[in-house]
């Protein structure tokens, strides 16, 4: 198969004046709709001393404020949105960092961007009509699966709405299914490749999956040489990009070339900026990745800070596309983690904590790697060691905390109860966090 993927709209290969034309007339459009319809923009552009005839191109773009997670808890569930409800279609939400989710909604148009933009996404890494699509993400409140799976079934694909889970029922789909493209975090791709092979298979003879589309997770060099090494050195492995505040997936996504995540530019516009001082940073430079909706009807994101770390590249790819690319993320800002694609807060975790009288405010998040999918592992100080003395009443309480914990945050974790004064003390800002990941 050739290297170079179809490309599935023509505003992947516009030239950069059409895309600054089509950037500007939309910012415009939507920085009116921002102010008139949603009163936190209004009040925030009004403090700025920012005006609506300020915006004349995209080039005014850094005039306007930022929007951070902390706007949508502030304005929990709806404030941040510019449409009535009777006009919305869907609403997905994402975990918060105290518990509280972050509300997003769709109109029909938007729903039609979405697919759009997937569609291209989709594309770009090889897929097409003749696919049989397994979408191994979690359905539900969770952008990633009905992102994709919408994507794909646009450009004709076939799709196998299987969830997560139940790995070896998953394998069986894939065999009897025929099924020819993967959509799943890498780590659980490796840990399906990892199980099929210790069930005596071989995926290369044995199944027909060809493409991985991956996401909700960084996709390092060093997991595409293992995903070669589980899969077969056919496969065509790509990552895309999104967070449900910008939609979902479809914001980026890589095509054959593995050179950089393509931006579909005509709905998104990046910024590069300086986390700590909100400076945007020289074209090349790495910073914090700052995306504006440019044609979300419910929720018109004005620059929000994605937390991101990336660096954005200008020149044209050699698949043919036009359209700045990102670079695979490097980290973050904050302190958020990514565990199997859900967000995760350390202050997610004090919060259920807090709920426990025995326990005590000392914790450590130990994450780690096994068989190619995370685990979380909480150790947790108890205030009276006595406990430790009846299995029965630890077992009750470590099971306790870790139902609570699933509840707020949707992760199962080892929770592991330890007597008093026993985890390490820090002079400064308390590392609560070890990442063990690669």
């Amino acid at each position: 198969m050739s290297k170079i993927a179809n490309i599935w709209a023509r505003e992947e290969t516009l030239s950069r004046e059409e895309i600054k034309d089509i950037q500007s007339k939309r910012l415009i459009e939507q920085v009116k709709r921002s102010y008139e319809l949603v009163e936190p923009y209004r009040k925030k552009m009004d403090e700025l001393g920012v005006k609506l005839e300020d915006i004349k191109s995209i080039d005014d773009i850094s005039k306007l404020p930022y929007t951070t997670k902390s706007d949508f808890r502030e304005n929990y569930p709806f404030g941040l949105f510019a449409v009535e409800k009777e006009e919305l279609v869907r609403i997905h939400a994402s975990s918060g960092t105290t518990g509280q989710p972050t509300v997003v909604g769709y109109t029909k148009n938007d729903l039609l961007n979405w697919t759009e933009t997937v569609s291209r996404v989709a594309t770009a890494g090889g897929a097409g009509r003749d696919d049989i699509a397994q979408i191994c993400f979690g359905y539900g409140m969770f952008t990633g699966a009905l992102g994709l799976h919408y994507g794909l079934e646009n450009i004709g694909a076939a799709v196998v709405p299987s969830s997560v889970g139940n790995t070896k029922k998953q394998i069986m789909y894939m065999k009897d299914f025929g099924a020819t493209l993967l959509v799943a975090t890498p780590s659980y791709a490796l840990h399906i490749g990892e199980v099929i092979r210790s069930m005596g298979m071989d995926p290369m003879k044995d199944l027909k999956i060809r493409i991985g589309l991956f996401g909700g997770e960084n996709f390092s060099k060093l997991m595409r040489e293992e995903m070669k090494a589980v899969w077969g050195e056919d496969m065509l492995c790509t990552s895309n990009y999104g967070m449900s505040e910008l939609n979902g997936p479809g914001v980026s996504g890589e095509c054959l070339m593995n050179n950089g995540l393509h931006i579909n530019e005509d709905q998104y516009y990046a910024e590069i900026i300086n986390p700590d001082t909100g400076e945007v940073l020289p074209k090349g430079e790495k910073g914090e990745l700052v995306i504006t909706c440019l044609t979300k009807e419910s929720t018109p994101l004005l620059r929000y800070r994605t937390r991101d770390l990336t660096r954005l590249i200008y020149e044209p790819c050699e698949c043919g596309r036009t359209t700045t690319r990102m670079e695979n993320l490097s980290g973050r800002s904050d302190d958020m983690l990514v565990i199997r694609g859900v967000n995760l807060f350390p202050n997610q975790v004090e919060v259920v904590i807090n709920e426990f009288s025995e326990l005590g405010a000392h914790y450590e998040m130990i994450v780690d790697r096994k068989n190619y999918l995370d685990h979380l592992e909480v150790k947790v100080e108890l205030i009276d060691s006595s406990i430790l003395d009846s299995y029965p009443k630890l077992e009750n309480l470590e099971n306790n905390v870790r139902n609570k914990l699933r509840a707020a945050t949707g992760l199962d974790a080892n929770i592991k109860l330890v007597a008093p004064r026993t985890l390490k003390r820090f002079e400064g800002k308390a590392q609560r966090v070890t990442d063990l990941r690669v």
